[in-house]
């Protein structure tokens, strides 16, 4: 007995080396055990065939009924697992929300002014943030979190220790990454049903105009002037409103940028560049670190609404806010016929 059931293994072993199809090992390790039961039953006790295949057909029908029971078993488990195990969910309709979705986005769908159609605009935008550091991390996060469907970023700077202080997309294992691949895991581990675009490189003139092309609103939380007028620049061109921050020390300021709806660009509130040492960066000046949360969620809280069409924007008004006296107030701001960037005047140089 001994010997054909090494046999058995034997042909298992060999027909799972030459890949053979596990029903086929079945048949043939079944075939041979009946052929084994005909030997015991049918030939003489005395014959050797019958005494090497053990010589009693008893341990035999034995061994049969546990591996039949076996597989009866487990039939019988398969089946009770396909009846408890929930239905793979279908894929959802381009127009139409996942339960997922909705149980995720349900505290906007049952918002007035949002609703199920503001949130289906919010899945089907396109927004890019400029800059992965104190501004955009707020800013990336929360338009995640509210399942903006496409959501690129661009930054050519890496994490670094002092970062941390503010910047809360970032963790201290991502010291050394690009902020741009940082922020892409902190937002898919936060919402996978969003399309998240890293580009690891700094924006540009030669690239600002396809790039802007791509996407319906842009936000600007960079940390210097050259970039917030390229930003500016290549947003009048694209025809593409701009959300642009600022922040220092304890103060901050946001607005939206819209000449083709008739509102201010940067260039026309903000003409020229400070004199040296009137604006130093916050690596100069020091910035408290709540402050870029609070102007970052601003920021993502107008995205929302412009890009919804909720309540009323920041369209042609500055917001300023002075966290150390804890204050905020907005004043009106408008479009310059002289502007050099959206006014009649030539579009100024990338310089």
């Amino acid at each position: 007995m001994g010997f054909v059931l090494f046999l058995m293994a034997a042909l298992w072993v060999l027909g799972w080396a030459m890949k053979t199809p596990v029903r086929i090992r079945l048949a043939v390790i079944g075939a041979m055990y009946v052929v084994v039961i005909l030997i015991n039953l049918t030939l003489p006790e005395t014959t050797d065939l019958r005494r090497a295949t053990g010589g009693d057909v008893r341990p035999w029908l034995l061994l049969g009924g546990a591996v039949g029971l076996g597989f009866a078993y487990a039939a019988l488990i398969g089946r009770l697992r396909k009846r408890t195990t929930p239905p793979a969910e279908p894929p959802a309709r381009p127009d139409q929300f996942r339960e997922a979705e909705l149980n995720r986005y349900a505290r906007h769908i049952v918002l007035r002014e949002i609703g199920g159609a503001g949130q289906k605009k919010l899945r089907n935008a396109r927004v890019l943030v400029v800059g992965a550091g104190g501004l955009g991390a707020p800013v990336l996060m929360y338009l995640a979190g509210a399942g903006v469907g496409t959501i690129g970023v661009i930054d050519d700077d890496a994490v670094d220790s002092t970062n941390l202080q503010r910047q809360v997309i970032h963790r201290d294992e991502m010291i050394g990454t690009p902020k741009v691949f940082s922020a892409q895991a902190a937002m898919a581990a936060l919402n996978p049903f969003v399309t998240i675009r890293p580009y690891h490189r700094r924006l540009s003139a030669d690239i600002a105009a396809d790039l802007f092309a791509d996407y319906d609103l842009i936000l600007d939380g960079s940390d210097n002037f050259d970039t917030r007028y390229l930003v500016n620049r290549a947003a009048v061109a694209a025809g593409k409103p701009l959300i642009s921050g600022a922040i220092t020390q304890w103060e901050g300021q946001i607005s939206l940028f819209d000449p083709a709806a008739d509102a201010p660009c940067y260039e026309c509130v903000f003409p020229d560049r400070p004199a040296p040492g009137l604006a130093p960066s916050c690596a100069e000046a020091g910035v408290i670190a709540p402050l870029p949360g609070v102007i970052g969620s601003i920021m993502a809280l107008e995205a929302i609404k412009a890009l919804t069409g909720a309540g009323t924007g920041l369209r042609g008004r500055l917001l300023i806010h002075d966290a150390l006296h804890a204050e905020t107030r907005s004043i009106r701001v408008h479009r310059r016929e002289d502007c050099a960037c959206c006014g009649a005047g030539p579009i100024r140089s990338s310089a």
